[in-house]
């Protein structure tokens, strides 16, 4: 039970890793704030611009994120909850306070 607990709490950890770093994300490429991204190419005759990812491509991007953001989000919370009621005492016994603290510090 103990090497299940961790690795659902290693899961966890990761998601929530993902999360934030989808969230940093979306918060700093503002919808309103999107451009063209363009790039100058050279060739023999002389440079010219081309545009790499267009404002409505990076826009479906980021839409994707924020729905995979709030897809796993649900997920974390389900598990987070499904571990906070799995863990039990022996013999139906309460948990000392210190034991309590720990715990809850633990997630």
């Amino acid at each position: 039970m103990a090497a299940r607990t961790s690795y659902v709490n290693a899961e966890l950890e990761w998601a929530e890793a993902q999360l934030s770093t989808w969230k940093s994300y979306v918060d700093n490429h503002p919808l309103d704030k999107i451009e063209d991204r363009i790039e100058w190419r050279t060739t023999k005759t002389g440079t010219y611009p081309s545009v790499v990812a267009t404002i409505e491509s990076q826009g479906k991007f980021i839409q994707e994120t924020m729905k995979n953001y709030l897809s796993l989000l649900e997920v974390v919370d389900k598990l987070r909850e499904k571990e906070e009621k799995r863990i039990e005492t022996r013999g139906n016994s309460k948990l000392s306070m210190m034991a309590e603290k720990h715990l809850k510090k633990r997630t």
